[in-house]
């Protein structure tokens, strides 16, 4: 029975040789894109041969998780992305499986992982696609037959979308406690024109905290980020949001500075520190920094902007993110329809 075989010289300067699989299992193509994975990670060190043998023998929460990240995670994917994958892999992989062996992990292992994140549907789901992805990529590595994804026939979680944002009572509440700590100092004014800048551009904290001075064109009302969650994008800027960030000191560098470091960005997390305490104040308790966006997507909308339109304002990568608000477009329909209806009964009422 004829094989495909891949030869290749290890960190050492060793040649070897490695069975992809055998011809009729595998197509041509097939034993090419596994022999080009496994060349590529050649060149980073990897030895094929003596990292599978270890491998197979080796705990599927460390070792496996560790080759995903230096193989795939970190080269491939966003730093954001490749940090969210640690993330998950520390906090959620490991302690479930960090003692099975990549060859013996099982469906039934699978489903108790996700069966105990039932409550947090989004984080479930998320933490099964990242399960799949490393043990696709096990597969591909020779550490498992093919077809033995353990987590196959594992059905995701129903996500419910969280349509959650601020009426106008709740948008004049927020500028009310806005203005008051500006005006008597208990927060920092880099928090408040962050959280203004979230609420009347819809951007998403990564991107406002990502804003540099050579991004922001003042004369064309926009700001362009080479790149964010959806690759490069313009964010467009109307006058409120031009009078905020003209009070923002300075004209180089990051836009919103590191509290403590100005050669590094605004972190997130103390924009979220603050933002708690400010929703308080504002008696909103249950809305979300990323909430400020759905606010901006949702007024849109009601003011009779288009879906497309919203789409392009918000950095939507496809119509289908955007259609989550299609059914915010029935009110000012409905209210114009209110308006020509009237008028024509007007007209037969007086002929």
């Amino acid at each position: 029975m004829r094989s495909y075989i891949v030869q290749y010289r290890n960190r050492v300067g060793q040649s070897k040789r490695k069975t992809l699989g055998r011809h009729g299992v595998l197509t041509a193509e097939e034993a090419r894109n596994r022999a080009r994975a496994m060349l590529s990670g050649t060149k980073d060190g990897d030895d094929p041969v003596t990292d599978n043998r270890e491998a197979r023998d080796a705990a599927a929460g460390t070792s496996l998780c560790e080759r995903y990240m230096r193989a795939h995670a970190t080269p491939h994917k966003k730093p954001s992305s490749a940090k969210e994958d640690q993330r998950l892999i520390n906090n959620k992989i490991i302690p479930a499986l960090g003692t099975s062996k990549v060859a013996t992990v099982n469906r039934t292992d699978i489903s108790k992982i996700h069966h105990q994140m039932r409550n947090t549907p989004y984080e479930a789901n998320r933490t099964m696609g990242l399960i799949r992805k490393i043990f696709n990529l096990a597969e591909l590595w020779g550490l498992r037959p093919d077809g033995s994804n353990p987590c196959r026939h594992i059905q995701r979680y129903k996500e419910k979308q969280r349509e959650r944002f601020l009426s106008v009572e709740e948008a004049k509440a927020l500028g009310k406690v806005l203005n008051q700590a500006e005006k008597d100092g208990t927060e920092q004014p880099v928090f408040i024109a962050v959280i203004r800048l979230l609420l009347l551009t819809g951007s998403r904290l990564s991107e406002i905290c990502a804003l540099r001075w050579d991004y922001i064109d003042i004369d064309r009302g926009a700001a362009r980020l080479p790149d964010s969650k959806t690759g490069a994008k313009t964010i467009h800027l109307g006058e409120a949001a031009l009078d905020v960030i003209s009070g923002v000191p300075g004209s180089e560098g990051y836009l919103f500075n590191a509290v403590r470091d100005d050669d590094k960005p605004l972190s997130k997390h103390a924009v979220e520190k603050a933002w708690k305490r400010i929703r308080l104040k504002a008696e909103l308790p249950d809305v979300r920094l990323h909430d400020l966006r759905h606010t901006f997507a949702s007024w849109s909308v009601m003011s009779g902007q288009t879906l497309y339109m919203t789409g392009g304002l918000l950095g939507h990568a496809s119509a289908q993110t955007t259609s989550r608000y299609a059914h915010l477009a029935a009110d000012p329909l409905r209210q114009a329809a209110d308006t020509v209806s009237e008028t024509l009964a007007a007209a037969l009422a007086n002929p």
